[in-house]
């Protein structure tokens, strides 16, 4: 009973707490440069991880191939990933755009893991993966009108948020499964961390204006997503496929739909809804056994 509790609670909670990035986002890059907020951001993170990690005296890794496997995937997961995500937004991408265009990542990684992990996605899976998508589609469309003017930076931003997070996560279950939870995660903030302070070095200004909102959102994004549901998703890639694991994202963009309306009084018409219910029956044909 505890088994079946746990694997019910840990993806539900993952999802509510992901959904919350693209909020955190909107609600931080206004009074800061992306790449200085997300150096804060993961810095902060990591040194709290860090500290957490000495007390409960957490294992590390042994050999530096481990630490540099651990590396590369905070460097495809936070600075690959968040910052392409985080950078087009600060080009003016929609965030609806942004989430659509990252909502490929479950059929990618699908196709990856089949190569790279030689995991078995049958034929329901990948007709649940694809309705995934198109529900994705019709709640995200729905919100941004179905259209807007891209730079080339902003979709390249994007796109190489897609392929970093999509790596990623075949990469940890290839690599990393082993590692502790602390430390390992600690390792990954600290990569990207770097990667995000030599950005903020060489392409911004640097200048943050310390509001209520920015240290909220700070906030939020530090110990909601970068503690709490980063930890849950390393537990998820652990302990189940490639597939069913990045199929919850699909459950992204109705959640952020949902927040949105509330928190920002955005649209949320009957094509959102339906999309909502596509999204989570899609969900639900790759996840079920």
């Amino acid at each position: 009973m505890q088994i079946r509790t746990a694997q019910i609670l840990i993806p539900t909670t993952f999802v509510m707490l992901w959904s919350t990035g693209f909020i955190g986002a909107r609600l931080g890059l206004p009074y800061s440069e992306p790449f200085t907020f997300l150096g804060i951001r993961l810095a902060i993170t990591a040194a709290l991880l860090g500290v957490v990690g000495l007390v409960l005296r957490s294992r590390w890794p042994a050999r530096w191939m481990d630490t540099g496997h651990i590396a590369l995937v905070g460097f495809l997961l936070h600075a690959c990933y968040l910052g392409g995500v985080f950078y087009a937004i600060e080009l003016g991408m929609p965030t609806g755009i942004a989430a659509l265009i990252v909502g490929l990542q479950p059929i990618l990684t699908a196709i990856l893991a089949q190569i790279a992990l030689r995991e078995s996605v049958s034929l329901r899976q990948w007709s649940g993966l694809l309705l995934g998508f198109v529900g994705a589609a019709m709640t995200l469309l729905d919100r941004t009108g179905g259209g807007s003017d891209l730079s080339f930076l902003a979709i390249a931003a994007i796109l190489t948020a897609l392929v970093g997070i999509t790596i990623a996560t075949v990469y940890q279950k290839r690599f990393c499964t082993d590692m502790d939870l602390i430390s390992g995660t600690t390792i990954q903030y600290l990569s990207a961390a770097t990667v995000f302070g030599l950005g903020s070095l060489l392409f911004e200004t640097r200048e943050i204006q310390w509001t209520g909102e920015f240290l909220f959102a700070l906030g939020w994004l530090i110990l909601v997503l970068s503690i709490g549901a980063v930890m849950l998703l390393m537990v998820l890639i652990k302990h189940g496929s490639a597939a069913r694991v990045t199929s919850l994202f699909y459950l992204t963009p109705p959640l952020t739909a949902i927040l949105g309306f509330l928190l920002f009084d955005e649209n949320l018409g009957l094509l959102a809804m339906a999309g909502m219910l596509v999204a989570v029956a899609g969900v639900a044909q790759v996840v079920r056994r």
